[in-house]
C-alpha cells in the first residue's frame, strides 16, 4: 500500500494544495484495506493454493479425463460467475447499453442484460480453463492459442457493434481476479506437478491468459446476436 498512499498524498498536497477531505475516515478505511489484504494473503497461503493443487493432483492421478475437464469448468465457471469485480462491471455495463438506447432503461431488463453477460464471461472462463488443462496433458505450446486467440479477436472486433467492444476488452481483464486467479494457477501447476514430463515452471502456467482472452471474443459474440 505503501506506493498508492505515496501517490495519493504528493497530489493531494503539491498538485491539488488541498487538504484530505475526513482524514480520519480515510486513515481508518487505509488502516482496514492493509488488515484485509494481510488476511487475504495468509488466507491464500493456507487455503486456496494448496487446495487447488491437492484437487488437481487427485484428479490426474484418477486418470478420468472426463471429471478433470468438468472440473476444470466448473471451476473456471463457479470463480467467475461469482467475482465480485465482474458484478460491478457488468451492472454498469448494463446501465451504459440502457442510456445509449439499446435495450429498455428498465431495471428488470438492465438486471437481465447484466446477468446473461456475467454467464457469458463464466462459461467463457470455464471453457478457456478446460483449453488450458488440455494444452498441460497435451503439451500445445502456449504461444500459438494465444496468438491465434488474439487474431480471432482482432477480427472479431471488426464486426462486433461498437456499443459492446469496449466493454467486452473490460470484462477480460476484470475477470482474472482474487478468487480466480490462485485456484486456477494453483490448478495448473498442480497439475504439471503431476503428469510426468511437463514443468511447472513452463507448463503450469498460461491459464489466466486464455481465460482473460475467452471473454473478449465471447462477450463481442453476444453483441453480435443482442445488438
Amino acid at each position: 500500500m505503501a506506493p498508492i498512499i505515496v501517490v495519493i498524498a504528493l497530489f493531494q498536497i503539491l498538485v491539488l494544495k488541498q487538504p484530505f477531505p475526513e482524514l480520519f475516515s480515510v486513515l481508518m478505511g487505509l488502516g482496514l484495506v492493509i488488515v484485509g489484504l494481510a488476511l487475504f494473503v495468509v488466507g491464500l497461503d493456507m487455503g486456496l493454493f494448496p487446495l487447488g493443487e491437492t484437487l488437481a493432483e487427485e484428479f490426474a492421478r484418477k486418470g478420468s479425463l472426463f471429471w478433470l475437464l468438468l472440473f476444470s469448468f466448473a471451476l473456471g465457471f463457479g470463480t467467475t460467475v461469482a467475482e465480485p469485480a465482474l458484478i460491478a462491471v457488468t451492472r454498469e455495463g448494463a446501465r451504459a447499453v440502457a442510456e445509449a438506447g439499446l435495450i429498455d432503461n428498465s431495471p428488470a431488463v438492465i438486471l437481465r442484460y447484466a446477468l446473461h453477460v456475467r454467464l457469458t464471461v463464466a462459461f467463457s472462463v470455464g471453457a478457456a480453463i478446460v483449453l488450458g488443462v488440455l494444452r498441460i496433458l497435451r503439451g500445445w505450446p502456449l504461444p500459438i492459442l494465444i496468438v491465434g486467440g488474439y487474431i480471432l479477436i482482432m477480427v472479431m472486433t471488426l464486426f462486433a457493434p461498437d456499443e459492446i467492444v469496449g466493454l467486452a476488452y473490460d470484462l477480460g481483464g476484470v475477470t482474472t481476479s482474487t478468487v480466480t486467479v490462485p485456484l486456477v494457477t494453483a490448478l495448473g501447476v498442480g497439475l504439471a506437478r503431476t503428469i510426468r514430463g511437463r514443468d511447472p515452471l513452463t507448463d503450469g502456467f498460461g491459464l489466466i491468459a486464455l481465460a482473460s482472452l475467452t471473454p473478449m471474443f465471447l462477450v463481442m459474440v453476444f453483441g453480435l446476436f443482442v445488438h
